[in-house]
Formats: C-alpha cells, sequence, structure tokens
C-alpha cells in the first residue's frame, strides 16, 4: 500500500467520525496554492495564464496556516503555480507538520535539488513529483526538453535522503497505454512511494485543447493500463475504488467540496479545477456554493471530468459505506473486462459560463486597491490661545 498505514488509519477515522456527526459535506485534503507563478508553461495547464500582477502574488505564511485552521483537512496538498518558487515555503511546510497534517509537496523537481536542504524527512511529508511518463510523453506535456531527466534526478536525491516520494501523473489523449505501463515499472523501479493519476482536466484557458480525454477514453485507457498492470506491485497513493471508477466500473457523482482549493484570491467556487469565483471563507464556500449546480450531468465544463480531486473523495466515502466491495477490489485490482457501469446522463445539464475576464478583472483591481496609498486625514494645527476650542482640543501648542 502506497499509503502509510498511520495515515490511512487516521483518515479512516476522520471519515468515519464526519458520518457519525452527521456532516453531509466535509473536507478531505486541502488543495492550497500558495502561488500561481510558475517556471514551466505546460500546453495543458489552465493555472498560469494571468496577468503578471497576479502571477507575482503570495499568499502568506499565517494565510497558509489560516487556511488549514479552517478548513480542518488531516491531509494537504501544496500546489501552484510552482511552490519552491516561494522563498515562505520551507516555514509553510514545517508549520503545517507541526500541527500532524500530512503535506504532500508538489513540485516539477526543477528546484528540488537546489532547495532540497530547506526541508527534513517526516513521516507526514512527501515530496509529489510531477511526472506525466517517460521521457518523451512528460518533456512533451510540459513543453521543455530535459525536464523528466532533472525529474529522475531529484527522485533519486530525495529518496537518498530518507524523503518519501511520489509522482503526480496526468495522462492526455493519445496515450500508450504499454508506454504507460512501462512507465509505471520503471518508478517503482526507482522505489518511489506511489503513484496518483488521473486524466487530465479540460481548463478552459489551457493553450492545448485538442489532447484532453473524454469519458469513455479515459475508461478504455485504464481499463488498457490496469490489465497490463495484474500480477505486478505498482503502488497508488489513491483509493482503489477511485481507481475501479477511471476503469468504469463506478458509477460516482462528483464531490467537489471533499479537495477544496484555497489561492491567493480566497477559496475557490466550486472546485479546483474549475473556478467560478472565490469565497471570503471555508463555511462560505461550504454553505453559500449552489453546489447542484455542478458537477458531471449538471454543467456542461464538468462533462467529461473524472478527475481525483473531484471523485476520489467519492470513492473514500464509498469505501466506508461498502468496505467489502473495497477489499475485493483492493485484492483483485480494477475490473479490465466486461461491461461498464453505466454513464451519466448529459441531457439536461446546463451550458457553460464565461467568466475568467470578469474574475481576472476584478482581482486586477482589488490589487490596483490595495497599492493605492493611504492618505492621511488633514490635521488643523491649533494655537491655545484659539478661543473657539476648548483648552483640550489643541493638538500643539504655540
Amino acid at each position: 500500500m502506497a499509503v502509510p498505514l498511520m495515515q490511512a488509519v487516521r483518515v479512516g477515522a476522520y471519515v468515519v467520525k464526519q458520518h457519525l456527526l452527521g456532516r453531509k459535506r466535509y473536507p478531505l485534503v486541502l488543495m492550497l496554492e500558495p502561488l500561481f507563478r510558475c517556471n514551466l508553461a505546460c500546453s495543458g495547464c489552465g493555472k498560469i495564464d494571468y496577468p503578471s500582477e497576479i502571477l507575482n502574488q503570495r499568499m502568506s505564511v499565517q494565510e497558509c496556516l489560516d487556511a488549514d485552521a479552517e478548513c480542518g483537512a488531516p491531509v494537504i496538498a501544496v500546489a501552484g503555480g510552482e511552490p519552491l518558487l516561494h522563498k515562505d515555503m520551507p516555514e509553510i511546510i514545517r508549520g503545517l507538520l507541526a500541527r500532524k497534517k500530512y503535506v504532500y509537496l508538489c513540485t516539477n523537481a526543477l528546484l528540488l535539488e537546489k532547495k532540497i536542504d530547506d526541508y527534513e524527512p517526516s513521516p507526514f511529508f512527501s515530496w509529489d513529483i510531477h511526472l506525466d511518463g517517460d521521457q518523451q510523453m512528460h518533456d512533451v506535456s510540459v513543453s521543455q526538453e530535459g525536464v523528466y531527466t532533472r525529474a529522475i534526478a531529484a527522485i533519486k536525491l530525495a529518496k537518498e535522503r530518507g524523503f518519501r516520494v511520489s509522482i503526480n501523473c496526468t495522462l492526455f489523449d493519445g496515450a500508450d497505454p504499454k508506454r504507460v505501463a512501462a512507465f509505471y515499472d520503471e518508478v517503482m523501479a526507482l522505489g518511489v512511494d506511489g503513484i496518483m493519476t488521473a486524466p487530465g482536466y479540460a481548463y478552459e484557458r489551457a493553450p492545448d485543447q485538442e489532447h484532453f480525454l473524454s469519458r469513455q477514453k479515459t475508461k478504455q485507457l485504464f481499463r488498457d493500463i490496469f490489465r497490463l498492470g495484474k500480477g505486478k506491485k505498482w503502488r497508488f497513493t489513491q483509493s482503489p475504488l477511485f481507481l475501479n471508477f477511471l476503469a468504469g466500473n463506478e458509477q460516482y457523482h462528483c464531490t467537489p467540496w471533499g479537495k477544496p482549493l484555497r489561492t491567493v484570491f480566497g477559496w475557490q467556487r466550486p472546485c479546483y479545477l474549475l473556478g467560478e469565483g472565490y469565497a471570503r471563507t471555508f463555511k462560505e464556500l461550504l454553505n453559500d456554493t449552489h453546489w447542484d449546480d455542478y458537477g458531471t450531468g449538471n454543467y456542461e465544463k464538468c462533462a467529461n471530468c473524472m478527475v481525483h480531486s473531484g471523485y476520489e473523495s467519492t470513492a473514500v466515502k464509498d469505501a466506508i459505506a461498502r468496505p467489502l466491495h473495497l477489499l475485493k477490489v483492493a485484492l483483485m485490482g480494477p475490473e479490465t473486462e466486461g461491461p461498464m457501469a453505466p454513464e451519466i446522463s448529459l441531457a439536461h445539464q446546463r451550458p457553460a459560463e464565461y467568466t475568467y475576464t470578469k474574475q481576472v478583472e476584478e482581482r486586477l483591481q482589488e490589487i490596483k486597491d490595495r497599492k493605492k496609498p493611504v492618505t492621511p486625514p488633514k490635521v488643523r494645527i491649533l494655537s491655545s490661545n484659539d478661543s473657539k476650542l476648548p483648552q483640550d482640543s489643541v493638538t500643539a501648542a504655540d
């Protein structure tokens, strides 16, 4: 199992507690993005398409710790942008670990060798390195040659230093199951502790819109990959039921509040992947978001989404409800043959709304307003002989 036993026990106990308390909506993982700035420009990324004024914004250490306190999730994924560009990132991580939170620091690894001495191994901490396949696959994905080689070197270094290391592997249309399976073999041989995998989500502002997977293609791709993995000891950091969902064997609906996102703008509505406004507080996000407006079958933008940020929490909740089913899938692996679960109907989904330009304008205005100099109030200097005011109103003597 890729997830340490103690982490699995603590997260499981947390989920059971929420069920016993009767809470309908609760967070499982806090997605924390203290900045959008990155040192790569990946063609499938919709996180860095902002003006420089926005890319220059940073969440402070205190804001990051306050986000954790508001949310209360047992696991925190620190992403971006590239988190290692944040000068206060070591202090942020130390603060979160001091609270006994399980922290995954997501990075493209280009700065890891330079920054690694700022961090210490901990059972609560893991590097989560972006690696979208073998050398050719990954370098094409990140739109820059040589990144794969540096990421592999960073993985080896981190393992030598005693860190836990997982990889974050996003797959796109055209991925070859045999190459993906060979890549999983390769990273397991490197000693990587776990793989997090998912289909790419169609960010509306991503430069490359042609290579995102439909749901049907996603299911077939993962069935083909998992079929090749039968009998192999691939370790995933995700629920077995989520992997079963990727292979088309579960009809899950999205749980967007399970992995809420806090950015430099606030709490993003409705989810980590889809930004259509922000809440000032986590409580406001939970209580005032019209959740039924979103998700596959409800909203056009969500039609093809099968990403972990929306469906992993659904799988975890299902595991609590059906422990025997979880045990079967965990032991046997995802089903790769036979009919797939029925697909969610898109007949009644509402059309997409495009609010990006308006949001950017609002954010730029907020930044501009914060930078306006504060004009001090005019103070009249009075003489003690001024008979129109009492003596205690004098602000300066003759």
